[in-house]
């Protein structure tokens, strides 16, 4: 599970490595629940013809997907993670699935909790090369009673008992996840995939390809999500 992370927050930096450079205002860096940060999809226009238009767009969305029959955007606060296994199923998730709504979150890090002391220390995880993660998920579009428009997305997670570093994080009784990151020479190809083969995506990365480190508690400003 992962209720925290930092998003991408320099326009050079997100267009260098996800060919869009703009940042909606509005936009948060430090992320939790309900927070509203920059998320990619495939271009609302992509199949026009226009060569004008990117395959790309970059949007403001709340972090916990907002399904449309919500009442309310509070269910964003359970909605942050889809788990692979139910994602087809869940009512949450599945009209997305469903539309192959898939867009990709653009973060510089995950924090986890390590329980292995007994406590929970707060773990920051990241890319060992440097590079930025682009996180599969899926967004939504949501209007509320009172007529305001909101997107929304959600970060898919797969079982992780199996993988060297993410096994670590969470208490020892709690099944381990670990969020689906994407090769950087496959986000079109998930952005753009079909129904049919969208689940071979969904892949563990290697462990010797992240690091972990140790952060002060003080950075987590919502505790109870860990």
């Amino acid at each position: 599970m992962c209720s925290h992370y930092q998003a991408v927050r320099e326009a050079e930096r997100l267009k260098r490595y996800f060919g869009t450079s703009d940042l909606p205002e509005g936009a948060r860096f430090d992320i939790w629940p309900g927070y509203s940060a920059p998320f990619l999809r495939r271009h609302r226009f992509a199949d026009v013809g226009d060569e004008a238009v990117p395959d790309r767009e970059v949007l403001l969305g709340t972090f916990g997907l907002i399904p449309h029959w919500a009442k309310d955007n509070k269910i964003a606060r359970q909605t942050y993670n889809a788990r692979s296994e139910t994602i087809a199923s869940k009512p949450s998730f599945r009209d997305a699935w469903k539309k192959v709504q898939h867009c990709i979150i653009p973060a510089e890090s995950i924090f986890e909790p390590d329980w292995r002391s007994g406590k929970a220390v707060a773990t920051q995880i990241s890319r060992s090369d440097g590079l930025p993660m682009g996180i599969a998920g899926l967004w939504a579009w949501w209007k509320s009673p009172h007529g305001i428009e909101q997107h929304s997305f959600t970060m898919i997670t797969i079982n992780a008992e199996q993988h060297p570093l993410m096994k670590q994080f969470h208490k020892a009784d709690d099944e381990k996840r670990m969020v689906v990151i994407l090769p950087e020479n496959r986000y079109d190809d998930w952005l753009f995939s079909d129904q049919t083969h969208r689940v071979d995506f969904l892949q563990a990365y290697p462990a010797d390809a992240l690091r972990a480190k140790a952060v002060d508690r003080s950075h987590h400003k919502d505790d109870r999500l860990l």
